[in-house]
């Protein structure tokens, strides 16, 4: 597709937050590629990934729908928002059960993003996980999200080291929100207080500042998106 501004790979793209990414960099005149469990109809390429036991199996499907997806072309940005929410406790019934999937869900995704951002990203690329503001600390009523989130939060310092693999001068950061402002959210919350909850918008429009090299944070930053009164600040931890 010639004539592109710029060529972005979503991680996560059919979800709220990856939904709001794809349309934006859409609107900004990117090539835009969503990997997900679905497709979502306005990127201009998908990659479908089966839910499946094995790690490898699932980089392996995504690394050969990556390679036939771009055809040598290089990715100016990878953000990975692929992600989700489990609850319960050490005496919860389904205590590995959960923790299972959030890490598949929050590691799995971000490894492999990085592995893709070593290959496909262009020098001074940009790869933004998903952590979690509460996961800086403890997280005694979700020990199975916070426990994936915290491992997101030590990978990205890990990338943002010299012998890291990724192209030179590339950014490797995390965005930690508290709570996105999502349709699912607000369903099971109808009565939480909505002016302290992220919107999309601002997310995407964020995330395409940081793939453009505007007000970019230091490389390795873990960026909590602290929302009061429906503004949001950008607070390093």
């Amino acid at each position: 597709m010639a004539g592109v501004s710029g060529r972005v790979l979503v991680y996560g793209g059919k979800g709220a937050l990856g939904r709001t990414c794809v349309a934006y960099f859409k609107s900004q005149n990117w090539w835009v590629g969503s990997i997900d469990m679905f497709p979502n109809e306005d990127a201009h390429a998908n990659v479908i990934v089966k839910p499946c036991d094995s790690w490898t199996e699932q980089e392996s499907e995504v690394w050969s729908g990556v390679e036939a997806m771009l055809s040598g072309e290089k990715l100016d940005a990878i953000i990975c928002v692929a992600g989700g929410w489990a609850g319960g406790n050490a005496a919860s019934k389904d205590l590995v059960k959960n923790a299972d999937l959030m890490w598949k869900q929050s590691v799995w995704t971000s490894v492999i993003s990085a592995g893709l951002a070593a290959k496909h990203l262009k020098e001074g690329g940009l790869l933004s996980l998903t952590g979690a503001k509460p996961a800086l600390s403890g997280t005694p009523g979700m020990m199975g999200y916070g426990l994936a989130k915290a491992a997101v939060h030590q990978f990205v310092h890990s990338l943002a080291e010299r012998k890291s693999g990724l192209p030179n001068n590339a950014l490797a950061v995390a965005i930690l929100p508290v709570t996105l402002d999502t349709p699912m959210n607000r369903k099971f919350m109808p009565n939480a207080d909505h002016t302290t909850w992220t919107s999309l918008d601002f997310v995407s429009e964020l995330l395409f500042k940081w793939a453009n090299s505007q007000e970019r944070p230091a490389n390795g930053s873990l960026v909590q998106l602290i929302t009061k009164d429906g503004q949001t600040e950008l607070i390093l931890a």
